[in-house]
């Protein structure tokens, strides 16, 4: 079983160096708009209207420029590494060979489809279902899920194990909705995705009645996929996903795949496993018996092209960000080759580019500020812990439990992961892909059967964002997320603590959020609330659903609160465990400065707006608000801060201002 929530998320860059402006960034307000009206645009209007979004940009805020800064960084340690002859084996070699040989446009799109011709002539030779069955698992090796997806996962009742776990995917599309529901929104993607594979499938050398063929097959299977699926709620629910079994109950109850030689092909050993979604799994066995041969042959051949797109010749690179860039996220211009390819080696050899990344551009100082601000905000929630009236004993005992066992990770993994055993030529780009690829694959499904390994990371380092995993009980923070304007180690407190601050008190406070509740200490899915005091919970937390539901994007489409009260929540408690870390911190040190006529607390609700806070386009929002726990950027700003009392006292709001809530909700 995984489980884990994640922080959600060629321009012209602003640097933000170390020595960056030491309060908010007071010439980013559109000082003409009330603070107490819409705090978003109050708090980044003058610097959205000064800097436009970029065509190349889904979204658009302080930190989108931040993460291009790092993308840039990224690309001089690759630009040096890739300039010169390396060390075989080396990780100058290995990163510098991968990023050269995928910024050789040229040779890309002479090689055309000869690096995928063994993998498409081997699908062309399939003859019955066996041969479907061996060309999924094969797939599997190099990282194609199409659809069956066998993976590592902590055993969720035993937590320091290490055991398999069986999805089902396969899907094009991001979410089962597209494929099932019938409002106009829905109907035109479905017409669009249609057009796009029929695109690829003729780039790729069908004719007009094979590719329309070809589609059909795709999508009638694609779409039986969706219908079995769990919705985006039902997933929130661990236990919906915590299906344990044994491997020789698998091969009896779903039968229709030889799982025996795919466990032997794979070379993960039976034993106890996790299936995720059985009624999908079994769908998707029905399916592998009842569609023909032919329909399945033409599915993989897509999903060999759908997950390679990006890897080969112009045309079809171009082609699939047409659907996926402008047609689902509006984005209207392809990103630099170089930034694509910066950002490529970062996915597939992230800890080798992390290494060189932290030795260049993170310091001790602020690994161990950033350490600090975490303890201190955890220290809070102990305290909010103890101190509510609406816990019992026994509940409350158990949440200091958990809180104490948090592992705090800062910056980069202790152990680095090794890749010796990955090859890499500047000679064959798809073959580099497919090498890390491999690599990946062959490192996770080697965890199966062995015990935990704490030190694992499931970000690298460069990444800007942060991450809680419950089953690890650990809050994560990479190096990339730990800089300026949201992060300075030299910098002032009100500023640290009101951005990533929050973002750290947001992951904390998952450990005791609805899904945190289902995991104890140790990470074992157990319920350790009584039920009286859960029930006092998600009364409590019906406020946020319900303020939630009510933040339409546009006429027709709003946030589904029911989708969202998790991150909502986390963005809520965040928020209140920052700032009373913040004035704890500055104990015994006396107030900070009041900066361009801006008070400490002020201050640090600038810093959460203008990290968080982001502009969206319109595609891209009605996507995120269907599949996306996360409320979009500007509700991220709002919602909380129209619930927190210190809000409407530091900036001098009263009520029935839209930033003070009537019924104001609090958990933490």
């Amino acid at each position: 079983m995984k489980w884990f929530a994640a922080a959600a998320l060629g321009c012209t860059l602003l640097p933000f160096s170390a020595a960056a402006q030491q309060g908010a960034r007071v010439q980013d307000i559109d000082k003409s708009l009330s603070p107490c009206n819409d705090f978003d645009n109050y708090a980044n209007g003058l610097w959205r209207k000064q800097n436009p979004m970029p065509a190349i940009q889904t979204s658009w805020a302080l930190r989108t420029v931040t993460q291009e800064e790092t993308t840039a960084k990224l690309r001089g340690l690759l630009d040096e590494a890739s300039s010169k002859k390396q060390a075989a084996g080396s990780t100058e070699q290995l990163i510098g060979d991968f990023y050269g040989a995928c910024m050789d446009e040229a040779a890309v799109n002479a090689a055309g489809l000869k690096p995928l011709q063994p993998a498409l002539a081997r699908i062309d030779a399939i003859k019955d279902t066996r041969g479907v069955q061996t060309m999924i698992v094969d797939l599997m090796k190099v990282g194609v899920r199409a659809p069956l997806d066998i993976s590592s996962s902590q055993d969720a009742h035993a937590p320091l194990d290490t055991i398999a776990e069986i999805s089902i995917r396969g899907l094009g599309l991001p979410d089962r909705d597209y494929y099932l529901r019938n409002e106009p929104r829905y109907k035109e993607i479905r017409e669009k995705y249609t057009a796009h594979v029929e695109s690829m499938f003729k780039l790729a050398g069908y004719s007009e009645i094979q590719a329309k063929e070809a589609t059909d097959a795709v999508l009638k299977i694609e779409t039986k996929l969706a219908e079995a699926r769990l919705s985006r709620v039902e997933l929130r629910e661990p236990k919906n996903t915590d299906h344990p079994m044994q491997f020789g109950n698998l091969t009896k109850q779903y039968a229709g795949f030889d799982w025996v030689a795919t466990y032997k092909a794979l070379n993960v050993p039976q034993g106890k496993l996790n299936l995720s979604q059985p009624k999908l799994t079994a769908a998707f066995l029905t399916e592998l018996k009842q569609t023909p041969v032919g329909e399945w042959k033409a599915y993989l051949r897509w999903m060999v092209l759908h997950a390679d797109a990006a890897y080969l010749p112009t045309t079809f690179v171009d082609e699939n960000f047409h659907f996926f860039g402008t047609v689902m996220t509006g984005v209207k211009e392809q990103r630099p080759r170089w930034q694509r390819c910066s950002r490529l080696v970062d996915s597939q050899l992230g800890e080798a580019l992390g290494k060189k990344y932290v030795e260049v551009y993170f310091s001790p100082e602020a690994k161990a500020r950033a350490r600090e601000m975490a303890v201190n905000i955890a220290e809070q929630l102990k305290l909010s812990i103890t101190s509510n009236d609406w816990m019992t004993q026994a509940t409350k005992a158990k949440a200091l439990e958990k809180v104490a066992a948090l592992n705090i990770k800062v910056g980069y993994p202790d152990k680095w992961k090794d890749y010796s055993s990955v090859k890499v030529t500047r000679a064959d780009f798809l073959s580099d892909v497919m090498s890390t690829q491999a690599f990946a694959v062959r490192d996770d499904l080697g965890r199966i059967g062995k015990p935990l390994d704490r030190g694992r990371w499931d970000m690298t380092p460069p990444t800007m964002n942060a991450y809680y995993n419950p089953q690890m009980n650990e809050v994560v923070v990479p190096a990339g997320y730990l800089q300026p304007p949201g992060f300075n180690p030299k910098g002032i407190d009100a500023i640290n603590y009101g951005a990533i601050g929050v973002t750290i008190g947001h992951e904390i406070s998952h450990g005791v959020d609805d899904e945190g509740a289902q995991f104890a200490a140790d990470g074992s899915l157990t319920m350790w609330w009584t039920p009286e005091d859960f029930e006092k919970f998600k009364t409590k937390t019906a406020c946020t659903t319900q303020q939630y539901d009510s933040y339409f994007i546009e006429p027709g489409i709003h946030h589904n609160g029911k989708l969202v009260t998790g991150e909502a929540l986390g963005d809520l408690g965040g928020v209140n465990l920052a700032l009373r870390a913040y004035e704890k911190s500055r104990e015994g040190k006396g107030p900070e400065a009041t900066v361009d006529g801006l008070t400490p607390e002020q201050q640090f609700f600038l810093a959460e707006a203008q990290w968080r806070g982001a502009l969206v386009r319109p595609e891209a929002a009605r996507s995120q608000v269907q599949v996306d726990p996360h409320p979009l950027g500007k509700w991220r700003v709002l919602g909380p801060l129209s619930n927190m009392p210190e809000f409407e006292k530091a900036w001098g709001c009263k009520k029935g201002d839209p930033m003070v809530r009537a019924e104001t909700c609090k958990v933490w």
